[in-house]
């Protein structure tokens, strides 16, 4: 007999039937005992009756979380019995054979079924994450994160994309010299990869093209924000021979409709279900302000600014609410960022070598993406290192990318965790990653 999911048994009345779970609720109702069992896919009902004594004794037993399976025949529920809140609400099964795999010992650290007043907080639900994982709204997090990095892949490989896989072990730090985790390896030092942006442009140097890659980030961030972690999940990409960082402005437009519209199609109605969030597919072009813009229009608004070179998390928020007013959308472009808070191999605009031709992506105040046009010209990246005081010893392989022919070029760095935050509306990253690490938290 083939098992099925809990979902696929609605249409299968006096069928018999094998599932496997997890006991999500028990309920004892004279001599009648219903087990509500869980898989990844949904709940079903499971009932046992007095006839059967021996399989009877053992239903006794169950406990939450229980791992069981069962066979049995479904049946139409008694009338008026219905339980419309579940998907199988119309349908239950009558246990025939029943198999204990795994006991659950009592009380459970966290609770996964029973509804609470509170809900643990997120430092004790971290701390028993393979329990807290159990409920559907949290598995749901990765069952939407899974469509959107399809849609990712899919949406750069129809543009003729190559995925690649760089390295994370770096003899010299990838971006600025902060916020670098240091390695001892063997006899010397490494460092792990703050971005795979270095290697992402030698691809370009190499005539690839178009390259995009999924991977680990590290960085030694020593910030406790709900945005904020030391280890994440990075999509980065890159394409030659463009004209300006705004062909990249305008792929990336196209590929977040392209990510969230796949989301939409198959989890919108349960993540307006589960998390009250209805999916906006944004309009193209997304609207675009420079950086002076920005804090020209932040003054107006009485806003404190705190660097006039960047933007506080603050007046991410006030400006993506200003902007929203004005244009009805949730995204908005900031451009044209001073040299100051740039890396070196940003490329300068013509016009105004204080500023840079590069980009952050806001969704409703909360930035998902850097991008920028990088320079490709070895002379005048060397001169950009050396304005930024960098030593060009340990940056020499990466400078060497540069001196035999390479393709002006772009790309931007996104952040799939906060991606998938705005998408469920949620207001932590700890909650959409698996398993989170930060300053002090290494475990489980």
């Amino acid at each position: 007999m083939k098992s099925l999911w809990v979902n696929e048994i609605k249409d299968r009345t006096g069928e018999t039937v094998e599932l496997f779970g997890w006991v999500n609720v028990r309920r004892d109702h004279g001599k009648i005992i219903f087990i509500d069992l869980r898989d990844r896919s949904g709940i079903a009902q499971l009932v046992f009756t007095p006839e059967n004594k021996e399989l009877y004794k053992i239903a006794e037993t169950l406990r939450p979380e229980w791992v069981i399976s069962v066979k049995g025949e479904v049946v139409q529920r008694p009338k008026g019995m219905e339980n419309l809140d579940i998907e199988t609400g119309k349908i239950e099964v009558k246990v025939k054979e029943l198999k204990i795999f795994s006991e659950a010992q009592q009380p459970i650290p966290i609770q996964v079924a029973e509804k609470t007043e509170t809900e643990a907080d997120l430092d004790t639900r971290m701390d028993w994450r393979w329990i807290d994982l159990r409920k559907p709204e949290k598995q749901l997090v990765f069952k939407v994160w899974t469509v959107m990095e399809q849609a990712f892949r899919d949406f750069l490989i129809k543009n003729n994309f190559i995925e690649i896989h760089s390295p994370k072990l770096m003899s010299s730090p990838s971006e600025s010299g902060a916020e670098l985790f240091e390695v001892k390896y063997f006899k010397r030092k490494a460092y792990l990869a703050q971005s795979p942006q270095f290697y992402k442009q030698m691809a370009m140097s190499a005539g690839f093209e178009r390259v995009f890659e999924v991977g680990p980030v590290f960085r030694a961030n020593p910030s406790f924000t709900p945005r904020h972690d030391t280890e994440f999940t990075g999509y980065d990409l890159e394409m030659s021979f463009i004209d300006s960082h705004q062909d990249i402005i305008r792929l990336e437009e196209k590929l977040i409709v392209a990510m969230l519209e796949a989301v939409k199609e198959k989890y919108g109605k349960e993540i307006q279900e589960k998390y009250g969030k209805e999916i906006t597919i944004p309009t193209v072009p997304f609207p675009q302000v420079t950086m002076a813009e920005a804090k020209n229009l932040l003054s107006k608004l009485n806003i404190k600014i705190q660097r006039e070179a960047d933007l506080s998390p603050e007046e991410e928020k006030k400006l993506a609410e200003s902007m929203k007013e004005k244009h009805n959308h949730e995204f908005i472009f900031v451009t044209d960022y001073p040299k100051e808070v740039r890396p070196f191999y940003h490329m300068r605009l013509e016009n105004d070598s204080n500023l840079t031709k590069s980009f952050d992506l806001l969704w409703d105040g909360l930035e998902i993406t850097t991008g920028a046009q990088r320079e490709h010209r070895y002379e005048v990246l060397t001169k950009q290192a050396k304005e930024k005081k960098l030593k060009l010893k340990p940056l020499q392989y990466y400078l060497d990318f540069f001196k035999y022919g390479c393709p002006p070029h772009g790309g931007l760095g996104f952040g799939p965790s906060r991606f998938v935050m705005k998408t469920l509306g949620v207001s932590n990253v700890r909650e959409v990653t698996y398993l989170y690490r930060g300053v002090k938290r290494l475990t489980p």
